[in-house]
């Protein structure tokens, strides 16, 4: 459990939890003779049935998990998103919401709050975690008790196109991805090796599909790696979502995550790469440190995830940062004026305004893509767009 950060420790339970969950890559490790690449080990420990992070009953969201997301923060941003959303539901004279990802549910039920006069059609969440499921209805029969006939849990993508609003917020940063090392003007993968009881980083030449895409990354950035550089790549990322896009029918996708375009995610100073692992409120970069009880998750790249929308038919209708996007659905509008008392909640909704807009917090971290098919907003989307840099 040794990490080279000062991180809490864990009870107990959560230790022998961990310990299931190393045992598991262990396994892993031993049937791939003794290599396991990073993508594979991301998996396991994120989502291994009954074991990874995403799977068991840890809790992951707020002051009592690992890490705080925009919805947790408040009820500001699903407000900002519901104006998004209402705009694009009357302009198609109605449709769905599909939420994956749907965490504690806290985006659910405020974004059914602030529709509640002008509900979808129905509202489907599609998420793998049992506990997570169950705390999104507990939320949603407390705060929207009437509106819960229109909601459905979902096991797999829909069958059938919908038209309506696919939410998708800070999903794509926690799909598995590859890690690699530029040697002699080649990519090496990294994976990972039982070493000393635990796990430890190991290093073989990239197979056929990891070498290609990093040789296709550097054309397209128009300089090679340097020596040494190491970073992740997102192998994983196209299939799956073009998958989650073949459920658009007519309507938005609002992708948000913190991220960049290509040149952000591989620009020369970002050497050692973008992954992050969070535990108890802390980051730190040790993916080995309590596997099955941190989150790992690793940056974006919206100029691939664009790409890959448009090979599957959807147009860019907008890229810009989050405070960007939030001050175009009027994140402004429900701040009190310099007349109306400062009481606990008004103080708590500036302080909720100011992490979700400022650079240092997530106004500039994060960004929104938004996609459609078949669909043109007639409503402003940012207040300053970016597609141009992707």
């Amino acid at each position: 459990m040794q990490s080279g950060f000062d991180l809490p420790a864990p009870g107990a339970d959560a230790l022998a939890h961990s310990a299931r969950v190393r045992d598991l890559v262990a396994t892993r490790i031993a049937a791939g003779g003794g290599f396991l690449s990073f993508a594979d080990y991301m998996d396991a420990v994120l989502y291994a049935p009954g074991l990874g992070y995403y799977s068991a009953g840890a809790r992951k969201f707020g002051v009592g998990g690992d890490f705080v997301t925009a919805p947790e923060l408040g009820s500001v941003f699903a407000r900002c998103l519901a104006r998004l959303v209402r705009a694009t539901l009357r302009q198609l004279g109605g449709g769905v919401i599909l939420e994956v990802g749907g965490g504690s549910g806290a985006l659910a039920a405020d974004l059914l709050v602030a529709l509640r006069d002008e509900p979808p059609e129905r509202y489907l969440l599609l998420d793998i975690s049992g506990d997570l499921r169950e705390r999104q209805r507990q939320t949603l029969a407390a705060r929207v008790p009437e509106l819960l006939p229109r909601v459905a849990w979902l096991d797999a993508l829909p069958a059938e196109s919908l038209d309506g609003v696919l939410l998708a917020n800070e999903v794509l940063d926690a799909l598995p991805v590859e890690r690699f090392r530029m040697r002699g003007g080649h990519a090496a993968q990294l994976g990972v090796q039982s070493a000393g009881g635990g796990l430890a980083w190991a290093e073989q030449p990239a197979p056929g599909p990891l070498a290609s895409a990093v040789a296709e990354l550097q054309a397209a950035l128009g300089a090679p790696l340097p020596d040494g550089y190491t970073t992740e790549i997102g192998l994983r990322q196209p299939a799956w979502l073009r998958s989650l896009l073949g459920t658009v029918g007519r309507g938005l996708a609002l992708c948000i995550d913190y991220g960049g375009t290509r040149r952000d995610i591989y620009h020369a100073g970002r050497s050692a790469g973008t992954l992050v692992c969070h535990y108890r409120h802390r980051q730190h970069t040790d993916p080995f440190f309590l596997p099955g009880l941190q989150d790992l998750t690793a940056w974006v790249d919206f100029s691939a995830a664009a790409g890959t929308a448009a090979a599957a038919g959807l147009e860019v209708a907008g890229y810009a940062t989050q405070a960007h996007t939030l001050l175009a659905s009027g994140v402004l509008d429900d701040l009190p004026g310099a007349d109306t008392p400062l009481d606990s909640d008004r103080l708590r909704e500036l302080q909720e305004v100011q992490r979700l807009l400022m650079p240092g917090e997530m106004g500039e971290r994060f960004k929104v893509l938004a996609l459609s098919r078949a669909f043109t907003p007639d409503f402003p989307l940012t207040v300053r767009d970016l597609r141009t840099r992707l």
